[in-house]
């Protein structure tokens, strides 16, 4: 335990602002090194939220690496070998984790020889993951786990650099000035400190709407599930054995017409519970009427480059993308490893040379886009591709995509695995959309005969122009520092 006082502060190698994925990821990679670490978080109860509920395969491997896989074991936890999609209720199509390297027989689901080899993720309640983090790395013997409220970010005055932070202790109003050579921010997407080292904003086009089904019929074991096309995007995932969790994206103009919160059981009623499966409907209205229903933003953040001395801002305070597909605790969790690569005691043995640190902040910046870039690209391109209805070009892009996972393996291995966290490559993630693109329009232009084809090939070149219209923001997003 630390034995500084408010008059004797000891200054550690690394302060952490916020035990969650990121910061109890960070925590972990730091002290495997050596490292002094001392890890700040508000309430130690377990927390109660939704979405950061599922773990993709890229994340399980990243939690392995960092010596963290137990954290998945003991509650309750469900293995996630893919997806199976519902699709404006006519039709469905299932994605399994598969190496595009594979070369296993068409049809079989297994990625090797050895079944085992398969990736797969694992969904679960984010309380109880996030708890089991913090008792693992409560127990390395040069981390300090401290219950406390980060109340100012402690800059030297001379240099502007960070050198810890004031924390509430919440015994009777004391405070301590936690002193660290490397402080990092990780306390999360509604981060209170944000705003003083970057001019991005969090953004939010909708929210998601969450709901625990109870005991639901689920068609396929080991799962996860989305509806789209039919009103805007729906994930469902398991949680527990019984617990089911179904996430509604309720875009902010549609909350504002159905008349905010009171509106949203109404909402789910008469026109979410139409589109899920039959064998779901009862469970999701019963959870209706128990009325716990819970909201969180679906906020975009585009990283940028950090810039201040003696700190590092990681997890959804740096960096945020929609939930859609999952890619946030993978990220944080790439990000934590990486940070500390680059950091390494042979290559930075003093975290007080602020300068060298620094220096590297550039490299984690560039470098983490391999990992990151992918994931938050194709998170938003999904979401702004499934969230309009209505418009005829992106109904032609749906129906290519859907078509394009029907058609097997071979077609949708690589996305699957860039959405997973298996393949780090932006330049195959762009490939794959545009392929995607490509196969829309060929499938529109059959489908059109001989006298709609003038008509159609004017509409597929539109397709294109919208396709390029989704995905490049993200993709300019990503190339700023």
């Amino acid at each position: 335990m630390s034995s500084e006082t408010p008059n004797h502060p000891q200054v550690h190698d690394v302060l952490i602002i916020g035990a969650g994925v990121a910061g109890c990821g960070v925590a972990q990679a730091f002290a495997k090194q050596g490292r002094r670490i001392l890890v700040v978080e508000r309430s130690l109860k377990e927390p109660d939220r939704i979405v950061g509920e599922l773990l993709q395969p890229g994340g399980m491997d990243a939690l392995a690496r960092l010596g963290l896989s137990e954290c998945v074991q003991d509650i309750g936890a469900t293995p996630v070998e893919g997806y199976h999609l519902y699709w404006k209720g006519e039709e469905e199509a299932t994605f399994w984790f598969c190496p595009p390297s594979d070369s296993a027989p068409s049809g079989s689901r297994s990625c090797g020889a050895d079944e085992a080899e398969t990736p797969s993720g694992r969904s679960f309640h984010h309380g109880k993951f996030v708890g089991k983090l913090r008792r693992r790395i409560a127990r390395e013997e040069n981390i300090t786990l401290v219950e406390a409220t980060a109340l100012e970010i402690l800059r030297e005055a001379r240099t502007g650099a960070v050198i810890g932070a004031k924390c509430s202790t919440g015994r009777d109003g004391d405070t301590i000035n936690y002193l660290a050579h490397l402080t990092i921010l990780a306390d999360g997407s509604g981060s209170n400190f944000r705003s003083q080292f970057t001019a991005c904003r969090p953004q939010a086009q909708s929210r998601f709407w969450g709901l625990e089904l109870l005991d639901a019929d689920l068609p396929f074991h080991n799962y996860a599930y989305g509806v789209i096309g039919s009103g805007p995007p729906m994930l469902m995932y398991q949680i527990s054995p019984r617990e089911t969790r179904i996430l509604i994206d309720i875009p902010n103009t549609v909350y504002a017409e159905i008349g905010g919160s009171r509106g949203v059981p109404a909402y789910i009623r008469d026109r979410v519970a139409a589109s899920v499966p039959d064998s779901v409907k009862p469970s999701l209205r019963d959870a209706v009427d128990r009325g716990r229903l819970r909201s969180m933003p679906n906020a975009w953040v585009p990283s940028t480059q950090n810039r201040t001395p003696g700190l590092v801002v990681l997890g959804d305070a740096a960096n945020m993308r929609h939930p859609l597909t999952g890619g946030g605790m993978t990220v944080a969790l790439k990000d934590a490893i990486l940070l500390s690569r680059l950091l390494d005691p042979a290559e930075i043995p003093s975290l007080e040379d602020s300068g060298a640190v620094l220096r590297r902040m550039s490299t984690f910046h560039w470098r983490r886009k391999m990992h990151a870039a992918s994931l938050n690209i194709l998170a938003q391109a999904l979401y702004l591709l499934f969230v309009t209805e209505g418009n005829p070009r992106l109904q032609i892009m749906q129906t290519g995509f859907v078509r394009y996972i029907q058609a097997g393996k071979e077609n949708f291995a690589e996305p699957v695995a860039i959405m997973g966290g298996i393949v780090e490559n932006p330049l195959r993630l762009f490939y794959q959309f545009v392929r995607i693109a490509v196969y829309s329009v060929q499938i529109h232009l059959r489908q059109a005969g001989l006298l709609g084809f003038p008509r159609a090939l004017a509409q597929s070149f539109l397709v294109f122009v919208r396709a390029v219209g989704i995905i490049l923001p993200s993709i300019l997003a990503e190339l700023k520092a």
